[in-house]
């Protein structure tokens, strides 16, 4: 965590909400992420929406 936080300019904190999901990050906060996890943001974006998309189990 402190890796990404220092890669993406993001404070550790804010690092720890958005992966605990108790924090929505805004769209310059995922791209900072994404940059730190070397990862394609429109991937991770199509991932979401398909994981949305599908029903909620109770």
């Amino acid at each position: 965590m402190n890796t990404v936080s220092e890669r993406s300019g993001l404070s550790q904190p804010m690092v720890s909400l958005v992966e605990r999901e108790l924090r929505n990050p805004t769209i310059d906060t995922l791209l900072r992420l994404a940059v730190a996890l070397e990862l394609d943001l429109s991937d991770v974006l199509q991932r979401a929406q398909r994981a949305a998309a599908r029903p909620k189990t109770k």
